[in-house]
C-alpha cells in the first residue's frame, strides 16, 4: 500500500501487487479498490502488475470538496499511471469505472495505455435526453440522491441487493458480500457519494468512444438492474470500432462478486491475447 499525491494535492490509496506488465483496475460507485482483491490475486499470482485504488472521496483516499468530475478523475488517474511508472498497461474500469478510462483515452490521449475493458460500465451515456431517449429519466438519480440525503445507511442496505441481484440471479452473492460492500460505502463522504452519482448519472462519454484506438474488450450482464445493458455495453460496443462484446447471460451488476470466476477468466484471456 501506498499514498499518491495528484497534482492538486489529494491522497489517493493505492495497491500494488506482484511484477510484469501492469493492469490497472478502476472502481465502481460507491465502493472501493477492495472490490477488485478478488481478479487483483488472480492477474498478480500470473505474472502480471495489478494497480488498484481508491477513487478521491471514497475508501481511504483524500475527502476533498472539489474534483468529483471525470476530467479530475482523469487527471487523477494519470496521477497514478505516472507515479506507479505504468507503461504498456491494460486499463479495466468497473461501473462509474468505466467512464474513467473512456476520459483518460480521450483527455490524456490513452497515453501507456495497450488494452482497455469496461466491465459493468456506464459508458457511453446514462441520462434520459431528446438524443439518447432510451436513457434513465432524470427523476429516477434525483430519487436516489433524495434516498441518500434522508437515510444513507437505508439507501444503500436496499440498493445493494438490487446491485448484486438478490432474489432475482440464482447463486448471487452472501449476505457477508452485503455486509462487506455496505461498510465499504459508509467510508466514504457523503459529499463525494452525491456528487460521483451526478457524474456517472450525466456525463456524456459518446464524444470520447472516438478515442478508443487500442483493443478493447466490454463485459455486461443481461439483468444488470443498475446500468442496464442495451443503453450501455450494447451502444458501446456499437460505437467502438473493433471491440468484443462479451453478455453473461442473466447476470446482474455486480460482476465482481456474483461472476468472479468468469470474469477473472474472460479478463485473463484478454489480458494474455
Amino acid at each position: 500500500m501506498t499514498m499518491i499525491k495528484t497534482r492538486d494535492d489529494t491522497e489517493l490509496y493505492v495497491k500494488d501487487w506482484g511484477r510484469g506488465r501492469p493492469v490497472i483496475l478502476l472502481h465502481g460507485w460507491p465502493l472501493t479498490c477492495d472490490t477488485w482483491d478478488d481478479f487483483a490475486m488472480v492477474a498478480a499470482e500470473s505474472g502480471f502488475r495489478a494497480i488498484s485504488y481508491d477513487r478521491r472521496g471514497f475508501g481511504r483516499s483524500d475527502q476533498p470538496w472539489q474534483g468529483y468530475d471525470y476530467d479530475t478523475f482523469s487527471d487523477d488517474l494519470a496521477d497514478v499511471i505516472a507515479a506507479t511508472e505504468a507503461e504498456d498497461a491494460a486499463l479495466l474500469g468497473f461501473s462509474m469505472g468505466g467512464g474513467e478510462v473512456a476520459r483518460y483515452m480521450s483527455r490524456h490521449g490513452g497515453k501507456g495505455i495497450s488494452k482497455a475493458a469496461l466491465i459493468a460500465s456506464v459508458v457511453p451515456y446514462m441520462l434520459q435526453t431528446s438524443d439518447n431517449p432510451a436513457g434513465v429519466p432524470q427523476s429516477v438519480f434525483d430519487e436516489m440522491a433524495k434516498g441518500i440525503r434522508e437515510d444513507r445507511a437505508h439507501f444503500f442496505a436496499d440498493f445493494f441487493k438490487s446491485f448484486f441481484g438478490v432474489g432475482v440471479f440464482t447463486g448471487s452473492v452472501s449476505d457477508e458480500v452485503l455486509d462487506w460492500s455496505f461498510n465499504q460505502t459508509m467510508m466514504a463522504g457523503l459529499k463525494p457519494t452525491l456528487a460521483c452519482a451526478k457524474a456517472f448519472a450525466t456525463t456524456d462519454f459518446r464524444p470520447d468512444l472516438t478515442s478508443f484506438r487500442v483493443p478493447t474488450l466490454i463485459i455486461h450482464g443481461t439483468s444488470d438492474q443498475t446500468v442496464p445493458i442495451d443503453i450501455s455495453a450494447r451502444a458501446a460496443a456499437a460505437m467502438i470500432p473493433g471491440s468484443k462484446l462479451i453478455e453473461y447471460d442473466g447476470a446482474p451488476h455486480g460482476l465482481f462478486a456474483s461472476n468472479k470466476e468468469q470474469l477473472a477468466k474472460d479478463l485473463m484471456t484478454f489480458l494474455r491475447s
